[in-house]
């Protein structure tokens, strides 16, 4: 009997996936739920599970074709009775079923790890995608990587550090590839192929504008310094970032254009009444921009333990497709890296985007008399669209003020 796996819609909107890596080959075998390829859409990097036990009878896509919604995946002939019955409930199950096995774990048999040393076969080796890209990257064989995370699972470091034994042994390696003149092509796929899109959309469909400015923090460096032990005893890093995000909603309270969209085929601005913020996160692939829902209601505490959680599963490509859609507005924090200002590019359709510097220690006017005093520089990008200029600078200095004065932030906060 032949099961025939089609792509599913893995979100509202979707219409179309990038097949990124087959975990499986014609003629292999494979349990039910075990991973069968690595599909982008919309940023997320999603492991699509099996639907029935048996052996892969054909591949209907290449990795880095793009498939639409409800087009043929793989082929699967069940070989026995058990193999068939399992196929029967596959088939007779309702698409909701198939859409919730995306994010559900694999059985515990699948989660066994040979500890015999015994050939593990690649589609059965416990990594995320993310651990699985990085070995491709760096030409290790993951079958052969000594797990050292939970449950047997391969970990980022387990993977470098096959790497380094690989280019220790094999010393040639590394002349050969400083020898070589030729240019490189890498192809234009995954998550770098869906960045290039849609900041191609936000160039040329709303037309940038941004503002810049700094804000003297004196004493939020020292309310942050007083409340980062507290929070460290939880194992929670407390940065500046959950501060910026309660100002920016309360900005966003004083100045709701800033939180609205245009809508292009309505010609309708959409008011939201939500506070939904992007956090633009980097990872080995690319940026990720992981949403903190109803920033509004929650407390500093719970920001900054949600945003340290939502950074780890991005860097880790673990963030489902609706940790990542439907931002209202979006801060970027490119001062982790060591910059300044910048011009960032809308997240559209998001009508601003918040771009926050490093913390300096600067010359500063203050009553009149010049200090030395750490200031945090921003940078502001905005739909000119929806948005005048003087309408983004207030935003700005309603920053400033709560950021320059947290007793009145915290006085602010819900």
């Amino acid at each position: 009997m032949s099961v025939v796996f089609r792509l599913p819609d893995l979100g509202e909107g979707m219409a179309e996936a990038e097949i990124v890596h087959w975990l499986v080959q014609p003629g292999e075998r494979v349990r039910r739920d075990q991973p069968l390829a690595e599909v982008q859409t919309d940023k997320a990097l999603v492991e699509l599970p099996s639907p029935a036990a048996g052996r892969i009878a054909e591949l209907a896509a290449q990795e880095g074709e793009v498939v639409p919604v409800g087009a043929t995946l793989v082929t699967i002939e069940a070989e026995d009775e058990e193999d068939k019955q399992e196929a029967v409930q596959d088939t007779e199950s309702d698409a909701e079923n198939t859409h919730s096995a995306l994010f559900q774990a694999p059985p515990a048999d699948a989660l066994r790890v040979s500890t015999e040393g015994q050939a593990i076969p690649a589609n059965q080796v416990l990594a995320t995608p993310a651990v699985r890209h990085l070995a491709r990257e760096l030409g290790v064989d993951l079958t052969t990587v000594p797990p050292s995370g939970p449950h047997g699972r391969i970990t980022e470091e387990d993977v470098r550090q096959a790497a380094a034994k690989t280019a220790v042994s094999s010393p040639q390696r590394a002349p050969e590839l400083a020898s070589s003149s030729a240019e490189e092509r890498i192809p234009l796929r995954g998550l770098r192929r869906e960045i290039a899109a849609h900041v191609t959309q936000a160039a040329f469909t709303a037309p940038h504008v941004t503002l810049f400015g700094e804000a003297e923090v004196t004493h939020l460096v020292a309310l942050r310094d007083r409340l980062y032990p507290r929070l460290q005893e939880e194992g929670i890093g407390l940065t500046y970032l959950p501060f910026v995000v309660k100002a920016v909603v309360a900005g966003l309270h004083a100045f709701p254009m800033l939180n609205a969209s245009l809508d292009d085929a309505g010609q309708e601005i959409v008011l939201h009444p939500f506070y939904h913020i992007g956090i633009a996160t980097a990872t080995p692939e690319g940026l990720l921009v992981p949403v903190l829902r109803d920033a509004d209601r929650k407390s500093l505490h719970e920001l900054a333990k949600e945003i340290q959680e939502l950074a780890q599963r991005a860097r880790e490509r673990r963030c489902t497709p609706e940790e990542l859609r439907g931002s209202t507005f979006t801060v970027t924090n490119y001062g982790a890296f060591g910059g300044s200002f910048g011009t960032p590019i809308l997240n559209f359709p998001n009508s601003a985007i918040l771009g926050i510097g490093r913390i300096d220690e600067k010359p500063w006017v203050r009553d009149h008399q010049l200090v030395v005093a750490p200031v945090l520089p921003f940078s502001l990008s905005f739909d000119h669209r929806l948005i005048d200029g003087e309408t983004a600078q207030r935003f700005l200095n309603r920053l400033f003020a709560l950021l320059s004065d947290p007793d009145q932030l915290l006085l602010e906060m819900n």
